[in-house]
């Protein structure tokens, strides 16, 4: 026979077509011969032949390997999942069409082409479910889907052309090969992204992917606003690009990650961004956290403190000993006021050491330790070792465990200044979270010199903020007492819509801060195991402000509205 001399070894369609008699073996094996002399699936040779059509084709072939078949014709476009590389799909000649939880159900004219199916698999990291459709309808779709995509890419919004240096943690080069040249218009996108988030001001960026949408929010003074919406289809693209930059895996999408990455942009001046994926339904939601150095010299006054809880503060901080206790909740600004500190103790005649979970701001001088916990450098580790490096500062990034606790207690107990945060809702109920963790009252009396609580409240605009006529039994509600109420001040609001210079009648934050001392009768009250509440009595009777008071105090002085301190010292 002619098929024994023949150097062609018939493929599998090829194969079924010639056991179906769709097909002579001699044309068969003439026609795979032309597709492999061309580069050509042999589904596509097939039909440009005109041996046989592609309905046939796919029929026979989905009636061999038992998968359904689907017709392309129904299928919208824009409703195609956009979570596959559409350079991938094109070679490979398999199209996306939908995504049920962790299943890609995956049109494709050749159920024999198992490498493009194991390369997709790969890819994704979700099961196939292949479905058999017409080549013909194939080619036609996948090139509309190539085109939308690509007129995605030129509709972004690049603004001025800009060319900033990003580099990854690692130090490493980007990859440099050729799709990163063809993605160059989101390489300027997620640039711009950055610089506009930078100038203003924000402290999060989120790049977030839904079924039908996908946004990029910054968080501007503490609230997160909706800056853009670029096509969904570039989102694969947008998340391995910011992947690169902060040497995470790109190929890994069903874990979270945790990367950093730098914007230079001067010489003088260098930003650092925390990055951190989330694997969700409909894609990666990626977030990153700008660390920007400066923050942490702005110096104590910048950051609100009255005079007196700035005198208690710094007197507790340059005692030789102690633990200095700052809590609130995440995005209050504890990192700033200790690094704060920090910066006030830095010098040359001390050895600092931190333990951070990561470490944010580079602080020149400081020895400052990443913990790792997968690899058993948790913070109660790390303190283990700075004890044995001649420390006369410590500053721990979080106390979250007992062992943690107690080795803070033992340091600060031992000649050591430790300064350390906590995740408690005010100053008082620190000492008995402490408590409640298991560390023994009569070592959080001798230990713990000061806690300070403190919340970030949103600051009016200096150039459009308005003056309010609040009624007086609102003020009264709010917490003033009727002394304060003469007259000598009125609060201020924010302008509807604000002005140019700022966002909705904000701009800045300001520090709300209960500063609290332990004193002889708070320790005793420690001692005979009190509650929060016994403490805070205690606190006003030896003036302490509390938080609502402290921020009551700044409206009276028109840096913040009556509305924002209410929200945020919300009793």
């Amino acid at each position: 026979m002619a098929a024994n001399s023949s150097p062609i070894k018939l493929g599998g369609l090829a194969r079924i077509l010639v056991q179906e008699k769709l097909l002579p073996e001699e044309e068969a094996e003439a026609i795979q011969k032309q597709a492999n002399a061309q580069s050509l699936p042999f589904v596509a040779q097939v039909i440009s032949s005109k041996k046989l059509s592609a309905l046939q084709i796919a029929e026979t072939a989905a009636a061999a390997f038992g998968f359904p078949l689907f017709d392309l014709n129904s299928i919208n476009p824009d409703f195609i999942p956009t979570s596959v590389d559409v350079k991938l799909l094109q070679a490979s000649r398999v199209l996306a069409l939908q995504q049920r939880g962790n299943t890609l159900f995956v049109g494709l004219s050749d159920p024999t082409n198992l490498h493009a199916l194991d390369d997709l698999k790969f890819q994704t990291g979700m099961a196939l479910s292949p479905v058999v459709v017409e080549d013909d309808k194939l080619t036609k779709l996948l090139e509309k889907v190539v085109e939308q995509r690509d007129s995605s890419l030129k509709s972004l919004d690049l603004g001025d052309d800009i060319d900033l240096d990003i580099k990854s943690e690692t130090e490493a080069e980007p990859e440099a090969n050729t799709a990163e040249i063809d993605d160059a218009p989101v390489v300027k996108y997620i640039q711009k992204m950055l610089l506009d988030a930078i100038n203003m001001g924000a402290s999060d960026l989120h790049f977030e992917p839904y079924e039908k949408f996908y946004r990029v929010r910054y968080r501007v003074d503490g609230v997160l606003r909706e800056i853009a919406q670029p096509p969904l289809a570039i989102k694969e693209k947008i998340a391995s690009r910011i992947k690169v930059i902060s040497s995470l895996d790109i190929a890994e999408k069903r874990v979270p990650q945790d990367g950093r990455m730098k914007l230079v942009l001067s010489k003088n001046r260098t930003i650092d961004f925390r990055v951190s994926t989330l694997p969700c339904v409909n894609g990666e939601k990626i977030v990153m956290r700008i660390l920007d150095p400066t923050s942490a010299t702005l110096g104590i006054e910048a950051l609100g403190y009255e005079p007196d809880q700035k005198e208690a503060l710094l007197h507790a901080v340059s005692r030789p000993y102690g633990l200095v206790l700052v809590t609130g909740p995440t995005g209050s600004g504890k990192t700033v006021s200790l690094y704060t500190c920090l910066n006030i103790l830095n010098n040359p005649g001390v050895n600092i050491s931190t333990a951070e979970d990561p470490a944010e701001i580079p602080l020149p001088g400081i020895n400052q330790v990443n913990v790792n916990e997968k690899q058993g450098l948790t913070f109660a580790a790390a303190l283990k070792s700075f004890l044995r490096q001649d420390p006369d500062i410590i500053m721990i990034g979080e106390i979250r465990d007992l062992e943690t606790a107690d080795m803070a207690i033992k340091a600060a107990s031992t000649g050591h200044m430790v300064l350390s945060t906590l995740h408690t809702n005010d100053a008082p109920s620190t000492l008995t979270r402490l408590v409640n963790m298991g560390v023994a009252p009569f070592n959080i009396a001798s230990a713990v010199s000061l806690i300070t609580a403190q919340r970030l409240a949103r600051r009016l605009c200096k150039n459009c903020k308005e003056p309010l006529d609040l009624p007086k039994e609102a003020l009264l509600q709010a917490g003033f007492k009727e002394e304060e109420l003469d007259g000598t001040w009125h609060p201020y609001g924010p302008k509807e819509g604000g002005c140019e210079l700022c966002n909705g009648g904000y701009k800045g934050r300001v520090g709300i801060y209960q500063v609290m001392p332990i004193s002889d009768e708070m320790s005793r009250i420690i001692m005979k195991n009190g509650t929060a509440h016994d403490i805070a009595d205690q606190a006003q009777r030896e003036g302490i402000r509390d938080l609502r008071q402290s921020g009551l105090l700044k409206v009276k002085q028109g840096l913040t509205s009556l509305a924002e301190v209410e929200s945020c010292t919300n009793e």
